[in-house]
């Protein structure tokens, strides 16, 4: 019989997972019929699953109750083949202490990840640990070893994040990446490098000859066919919030061999994603909830974000133009 982990891997490989955003009112609110038609949109579609509580659904800033109903709205919807990953990681107090701070820290995480396992989650996937890059540097990488080891005891498979430091990450060595990866309970690395394709690609081999067991899951948005290319066994990003499934077609092309399908989905998959993940990076957010709004999922006045962007009718001609240009669907 597959172990936890395995059954796991095995959904998931193959797959794409929408890392979802939140719709929300100008004030911030949650709006809720919005997100009740979200649901109802997307878990209809070909995807393995969704990521909740990430940072396309402002994860970190979302209130414990508001958390848990998402949670639990997603694990209503979804298919019984269908999984969950959950973000799990915690904001800062900046008015303790160093090591008050970390402490403080690593409690709401870990409460935060026992929330998502309790919750339904299938898999966790963890926010790098920038707080611990305070410590002195002889102790940093042991304590990031310790937190995901202490987050992998607790059962649920868990997922790595590799995340460009630009956007919050933490450019983990080599050395570091085999550790935890070598922790028990640990299926695979997400992988979100953004323009650093020979980090990508170091990483990338990394996992095929070190640890082909493991999962290797792309976060690359603007480079998503490419990191097919070079061995992503599924894909987890924020681009698959809106008309996932031509992204689900294009890893099923690769997998298949059929290669001049490939070729095409990937051209318009990548042309989608240069009309909305570009600079400011983090405005991507607020333009995958216009793209539910422009293909009538959401209404206008949910597809708002709480970072505080605006979005511009250059920006909106851009995504309507790339839905008929690429052939969204």
């Amino acid at each position: 019989m597959l172990s936890r982990a395995e059954r796991i891997k095995f959904r998931m490989r193959g797959g794409l997972i929408p890392a979802v955003p939140v719709p929300r009112y100008e004030d911030g609110e949650v709006h809720e019929d919005a997100q009740a038609a979200y649901v109802a949109y997307l878990t209809a579609q070909r995807i393995a699953g969704v990521a909740v509580w990430v940072h396309t659904g402002r994860g970190l800033h979302l209130q414990r109750e508001q958390r848990q109903s998402i949670l639990q709205a997603w694990k209503e919807a979804l298919k019984p083949n269908q999984i969950i990953v959950a973000g799990v990681g915690a904001l800062p107090e900046s008015s303790l202490s160093i090591r008050e701070r970390i402490e403080r820290w690593k409690r709401e995480s870990m409460k935060m990840a026992e929330d998502a396992i309790s919750g339904g989650a299938d898999a966790l996937l963890v926010f790098p640990p920038i707080i611990l890059r305070e410590l002195p540097a002889q102790e940093r990488e042991k304590a990031v070893v310790q937190y995901h080891e202490d987050l992998a005891q607790l059962g649920t498979p868990l997922v790595v994040f590799y995340l460009y430091e630009k956007a919050g990450g933490w450019s983990y060595s080599l050395d570091l990446l085999r550790k935890l990866l070598s922790l028990p309970n640990v299926i695979g690395v997400k992988l979100a490098t953004l323009d650093s394709v020979m980090t990508m690609q170091t990483i990338a081999r990394l996992l095929a000859v070190e640890f082909p067991n493991h999962l290797h899951i792309t976060g690359e948005d603007r480079m998503f066919g490419y990191a097919l290319m070079r061995g992503a066994h599924s894909a987890l990003v924020g681009l698959g919030a809106a008309f996932p499934n031509i992204q689900a077609d294009l890893i099923a092309a690769y997998r298949d061999k059929n290669y001049a399908r490939f070729i095409d989905l990937s051209e318009r998959v990548d042309g989608y994603a240069e009309a909305t993940f570009n600079e400011p990076m983090d405005k991507y957010i607020l333009r995958m909830l216009h793209c539910l709004a422009v293909a009538k999922v959401i209404p206008g006045e949910a597809a708002c974000d709480i970072a505080g962007y605006e979005i511009t009718e250059q920006e909106l001609t851009a995504i309507r133009r790339a839905i008929i240009e690429y052939r969204l669907y």
